[in-house]
């Protein structure tokens, strides 16, 4: 990493909990890759004080964007002056650049990540039955990609029923030829199976849905990046399913996120 001075540039990634983290490491190496004098730092942010550190944002004039994680993806889209199409259209942002008056514009790359992962291992959502466990931000973003992508059927299962019903009805919305539907915690089915919730991030969690119910035809993926097996993995792969870890959304989105904080809004 290069040496932090006073001309140095700022990024930060912003959730609660923040541990988990990797895009810093990312960010950084890239930075140094390319000469640029930059870095991007961890930022521990409970939800009562976003609003006000968004307000902070505004005023670092050394700052040239945020990553947004969990639990802020949707709450942050309100705390924008400015979004793209794509974050309107989804709901949620997981990038933010500062504008140089302050002003903060939000995008969202999630899902572009996550399908790009999915192929860059040679897994083409394209025809596939898929099994979403969550329906907050990553979810948003990632079911959206998934219906750019070409997927059959969309089935979103989550704690809160309304929000899963509410997610779907935009879904259906958006992609009159794609099956969704609102589940259980029942997978089977399904020939992705995806875990976009926070569920798996901490010891002890309880699984995201019953890998029970997980067939050896299927592939189990998560957005989660640390643990890199979270325990829904370790028991898919007993189960005899093919794995995809949390990282490879994150790896494929890198330079979009650095590109994104990097330049002026168009």
């Amino acid at each position: 990493m290069n040496e932090i001075t006073g001309t140095t540039r700022l990024m930060a990634t912003i959730g609660d909990p923040i541990q988990q983290v990797l895009a810093p490491q990312e960010i950084n190496r890239l930075m140094a890759a390319r000469g640029i004098d930059a870095v991007l730092v961890p930022m521990q942010v409970p939800v009562a004080g976003l609003e006000k550190a968004a307000d902070g944002l505004r005023q670092m004039s050394n700052l040239e964007g945020v990553i947004v994680t969990v639990p802020h993806k949707n709450a942050f889209v309100a705390l924008c002056d400015e979004l793209t199409p794509e974050a309107a259209r989804v709901g949620a942002v997981n990038i933010v650049r500062r504008l140089p008056d302050g002003r903060l514009r939000g995008g969202i790359l999630d899902g572009l990540g996550f399908v790009g992962g999915l192929r860059g291992n040679g897994i083409d959502p394209a025809g596939m039955r898929v099994y979403v466990a969550g329906a907050g931000g990553a979810s948003t973003a990632i079911t959206y990609a998934l219906g750019d992508a070409g997927a059959a059927a969309i089935t979103i299962a989550n704690r809160s029923a309304a929000k899963a019903e509410e997610l779907a009805a935009r879904l259906r919305a958006e992609f009159p030829a794609v099956a969704v539907a609102v589940g259980t915690s029942d997978p089977s089915g399904h020939d992705l199976v995806i875990n976009c919730t926070s569920l798996g991030m901490r010891p002890g969690d309880a699984l995201p849905l019953d890998a029970e119910r997980l067939t050896p035809d299927q592939v189990v993926a998560e957005v989660i990046m640390k643990p890199v097996e979270t325990a829904l993995l370790v028991a898919a792969r007993n189960r005899g399913c093919r794995i995809h870890h949390g990282k490879p959304m994150l790896v494929s989105q890198i330079e979009m996120m650095a590109d994104f904080m990097l330049q002026a809004a168009p």
